[in-house]
């Protein structure tokens, strides 16, 4: 099957708009360094925004705290400004002719000046197009940075008549501690002239370089480390005295590469949809390590990474649901790495992340991602060789907190939670950073169930028996929680926090913010997937469950207009958390929703209510749910559209749907390809699978295992448009059972 060029198929402006708070800038697959325009908003470029203050090298795709980077910021001008404060020299500019495409961005400033970048793995790299006439100027400014990012200290030096080099210590993602990035920039040409604002180096305030070249185009290459002032310098030789059109076409080579694993059918928006949404997921984690192997591990030492790349910028409570296994699948190389810089974390900080940011744990968001993170490695055979150590540094989490001199908040929750099966609610619970468990602690309570159902499958087949039987029977704590007396909407029976004292919080309702984290009872009341038949028994069976599951998408409203229902009757807003009771699409606790309905044997409606949500992601600025969280909003969508989805950590399964295109295939690292076919496939109508073969065999079965996929398999779909024809997968046994009792949805 022959597509058109994936990299002309990415708009790197979707996500720009509504806090989806992606960049458009330049960037290398998993990418140290970047190139991307700073405006006024705090993730760093917002499409609306009228000026360019600059061009950062560092950035996260699609977080949602403020303190997000955009430092060393570069900004070409024809003269000196009247003030060295980038709110005020910003330049403005137009969108008419403006690009953002994978490892290339190009802008056009109303100066007339034209800025293109691109970058390396550790650089970016920008080409800098003056108006005839015009003196060419360039501002390196290492006092300010993305807006809402604090820079305490910083320091700029002249190293010879074409490069700077200095640092600058800026504030870690949502309220962390102060860390150093050193950087060294070079020009392809000599100054005719430089000077200083600010000092060479000291505190908070501005300050940076400029430096005068004479009539002509200016190249600028920015080489990035947390190491020191020679990783900085080292990184630099990625850029390897090539041009900028050389370092244009090996990103781009780079990123044909990555992005053409997957060749769908998709045609015009449809197919920028997809490709942006598979970029956004080979963003990050970010490359951690200098070219020599160096890099500042979370002791603060200098560690080497000797034969594999280590990873940085975790934010796994959101990733841990699809985007880890993605990666996983499509490169299980990447995924090894990652998996072992987590366990490098765990050797040189004491203790496994949570949102690991640099060489910082900041303890943001709760419950506990990096176990079924980490399972889900090990179930796709990213820890091999290293499965015992792995396991040792979760059981140790499972079961333990860290010392209170540790940075890491741990399972915060876990003396409760281990005592009495839940985490108590407990709004004055002492943290250590953002977040910490019992502030949320009916949530907490959810996830940590969730996590110790996926560990349990580890220690199973790893041998730890005991271990295994005692996380098993954790795995069903949902239960402790469950309130039988509660009622909301007609329907009876939720999750309720309990206080420190086993009391149920009083007053409660489901629909409020207490007790669960960016989410309602509602919400989380599905997170449940390691046994869905003893959820169902608790929502009052089958036909209750469904029912349920139905008044929570609106479904009858989202048949008659699916596009309609999911921007009327869904949770609307990035930041709407509380006061709600339907689904939201734009926030993780409640993503595997959808495919619920066919581990209660309707997959008809998995189909409909997946098809009706991709809805949301349209090619434009505004085209992301959310904020897109480092890639797991993008995951959910490329998963979505493939037909597979990753509901129950640790099993390896995914659980399918109605694929969105006639044909895509998976090309996976070592050859072998899974194919998924769907004739007739139109993304414009609700679609539901009447049957499915897997490598010509019949399959009514609504999952399968990744170790099927990854041997390589064809899945080909037969589609209706009649609900009434969709009898695939609807038996009882065509879920998976409950991986805490074995039993299935009766």
């Amino acid at each position: 099957m022959t597509s058109p060029d994936p990299v002309e198929s990415v708009d790197t402006f979707i996500g720009t708009k509504d806090d989806g708070n992606t960049f458009p800038g330049a960037s290398a697959p998993f990418g140290m360094a970047h190139s991307s325009p700073i405006g006024s908003h705090y993730a760093g470029y917002r499409y609306d925004d009228p000026v360019i203050r600059g061009f950062g090298h560092f950035f996260l795709s699609g977080a949602g705290c403020w303190e997000q980077g955009g430092l060393v910021s570069i900004l070409p001008t024809t003269g000196l400004p009247g003030s060295f404060d980038h709110r005020r020299y910003g330049a403005a500019y137009a969108h008419d002719g403006e690009v953002g495409r994978p490892g290339y961005y190009r802008v056009r400033l109303d100066s007339g000046i034209t800025v293109e970048s691109t970058a390396t793995t550790r650089t970016g790299v920008e080409r800098f197009s003056f108006p005839p006439g015009a003196t060419p100027h360039v501002l390196v400014n290492v006092g300010q940075a993305n807006d809402k990012e604090p820079v305490f200290a910083s320091s700029v030096r002249v190293v010879d008549d074409r490069t700077l080099a200095g640092t600058v210590v800026s504030q870690a993602f949502c309220g962390g501690k102060p860390y150093t990035t050193y950087f060294t920039t070079t020009f392809d040409r000599p100054f005719a002239a430089t000077g200083n604002w600010g000092g060479a180096d000291g505190g908070e305030g501005l300050r940076g370089q400029w430096v005068r070249f004479t009539e002509g185009p200016v190249t600028a290459v920015t080489a990035l480390s947390h190491v020191d002032a020679e990783g900085a310098a080292k990184n630099l030789g990625e850029a390897g005295g090539r041009s900028f059109d050389e370092l244009r076409a090996a990103a781009q080579e780079m990123w044909r590469r990555e992005l053409s694993s997957v060749e769908t059918s998709a045609e015009g928006e449809d197919r920028t949809v997809f490709y942006t949404a598979l970029y956004h997921v080979l963003l990050q984690p970010l490359t951690g390590n200098d070219v020599d192997g160096r890099y500042r591990g979370f002791d603060d030492r200098v560690h080497v990474a000797d034969g594999w790349t280590y990873h940085e910028y975790f934010s796994l409570w959101d990733t841990y649901r699809a985007q880890n296994q993605l990666l996983a699948l499509l490169r299980p190389s990447r995924a090894r790495d990652i998996a072992r810089s987590l366990l490098a974390i765990h050797e040189q900080g004491g203790w496994l992340p949570r949102w690991a940011y640099a060489n910082q744990e900041t303890n943001t968001m709760t419950g506990d991602p990096v176990t079924p993170f980490l399972v889900d490695l090990w179930r796709f055979g990213a820890l091999e060789g290293f499965e015992e150590q792995a396991y040792r540094a979760l059981w140790s989490n499972a079961t333990g907190v860290p010392p209170t001199s540790s940075p890491f908040e741990g399972r915060a929750g876990n003396p409760s939670y281990l005592r009495a099966g839940f985490v108590q609610y407990d709004k004055d619970f002492r943290k250590k950073g953002q977040d910490v468990d019992p502030h949320h602690g009916a949530s907490a309570t959810l996830e940590y169930a969730l996590a110790d159902s996926s560990l349990s499958i580890m220690a199973r087949e790893l041998g730890h028996d005991d271990d295994a039987e005692v996380l098993r029977r954790r795995g069903l704590n949902y239960r402790v929680l469950w309130d039988d007396a509660v009622s909301d909407r007609g329907f009876t029976g939720f999750p309720r926090p309990k206080l420190r004292t086993g009391e149920w919080l009083t007053p409660f309702t489901p629909q409020g913010p207490d007790g669960f984290h960016e989410g309602t009872a509602w919400q989380y009341q599905w997170l449940v997937q390691q046994d869905v038949p003893g959820l169902v028994a608790r929502l009052g069976g089958r036909g209750a469950a469904l029912a349920r599951l139905d008044d929570f998408f609106a479904y009858p409203d989202l048949v008659a207009d699916p596009a309609e229902a999911v921007r009327e009757k869904w949770v609307v807003g990035p930041y709407d958390y509380y006061n709600q009771f339907r689904y939201n699409p734009n926030n993780e606790p409640d993503l595997h929703v959808p495919w619920m309905y066919a581990l209660v044997g309707q997959p008809w409606k998995t189909s409909a209510v997946v098809r009706a949500a991709q809805t949301l992601f349209v090619a434009a600025p505004n085209g992301v749910t959310g904020n897109d969280d480092l890639g797991q909003m993008s995951a959910w969508y490329v998963l979505s559209a493939l037909g597979l989805y990753p509901v129950a950590p640790g099993t390896g399964d995914f659980v399918l749907n109605a694929p969105r295109f006639e044909r895509a295939v998976v090309h996976l690292e070592d050859g072998r390809d899974i194919t998924v076919t769907a004739a007739g496939a139109d993304p414009s109508r609700l679609q539901y699978t009447r049957s499915l073969t897997v490598d010509g065999e019949p399959l009514d079965r609504a999952y399968l295992d990744h170790r099927s996929l990854r041997r390589g398999a064809h899945l080909d779909h037969v589609l209706t448009t009649d609900p009434a024809e969709a009898t695939w997968a609807t038996a009882a046994e065509s879920a998976p059972p409950s991986i805490c009792t074995g039993e299935h949805v009766s």
